[in-house]
């Protein structure tokens, strides 16, 4: 592999987990306004768990990543 392509393989990467960092983010952000908008509602873990399953999931993608490019 060349210097540009592992460059531009490398720059892929860090783009991805910036996306992943902003979705995870995101996640968290609607979590919150969930659970301020459906406080005493028997829905209320039924509509956050897949969130956070997704969030979880996330997470595990960016570490792997973070492992790659040496982030951690």
């Amino acid at each position: 592999m060349s210097e540009i392509e592992f460059l531009k393989l490398e720059n892929q990467k860090l783009r991805n987990y910036i996306l992943l960092e902003v979705s995870e983010i995101e996640f968290k952000n609607r979590v919150d306004e969930i659970k301020q908008n459906f406080q005493n509602s028997a829905d209320l873990e039924r509509l956050i768990v897949p969130i956070l399953d997704r969030i979880e999931k996330i997470k595990s993608e960016k570490l792997s990543i973070a492992s790659e490019l040496n982030l951690n």
